[in-house]
């Protein structure tokens, strides 16, 4: 299995020869308009950092989490899950920290663990994919976007839980 990158370049190339391609310089182009995409989406990238880094230490997620666990508890939801669903739009590094509480306080073929591992695998990191596709399209429209992609993973958070419910009965 560790011979399938090597494999890949090595076909490249190959290919890149029978075809005349001047391999080299077609790399360092490549490599180039990377560079061009990396300088162009860096300061929305940076800009998401700082505003995950912020809501994790203000205690703005925790304090979020707090108003609407009430309310997930009286629907029956997964009060463990609140963090997670909060977090998995901004950060996936984030929700997998939760994810890996989630496991290690209740299981991870629990209830509450399994629903977590669906919510981890249906969600997506949806601000950081939204600034980082839509900032190296240079749109910056994107509240239509932002908002079907929302409604998606709270669809996809909600769908997981009762699903997990209906298979684990």
């Amino acid at each position: 299995m560790e011979a399938v990158i090597p494999i890949i370049v090595t076909a490249l190339c190959v290919y890149g020869l029978l075809k005349r391609v001047n391999i080299f310089d077609s790399f360092i182009e490549g490599a180039k308009e990377g560079f061009a995409t990396v300088k162009f989406v860096a300061p929305t990238m940076i800009a998401l950092l700082v505003a995950v880094g912020t809501l994790r230490a203000s205690g703005a997620l925790d304090a979020l989490a707090g108003v609407i666990r009430p309310l997930a508890e009286k629907v029956g939801f997964p009060v463990e899950l609140v963090p997670m669903g909060l977090l998995r739009p901004v950060s996936g590094s984030g929700a997998t920290a939760l994810l890996t509480g989630i496991y290690e306080s209740n299981g991870p073929d629990s209830f509450v663990g399994r629903c977590a591992s669906v919510v981890a695998g249906s969600t997506e990191t949806t601000f950081y994919a939204v600034s980082m596709y839509y900032g190296a399209a240079g749109i910056t429209k994107i509240r239509h976007t932002l908002f079907s992609a929302l409604l998606a993973d709270f669809t996809a958070i909600v769908i997981s839980v009762v699903t997990v419910g209906l298979l684990m009965t």
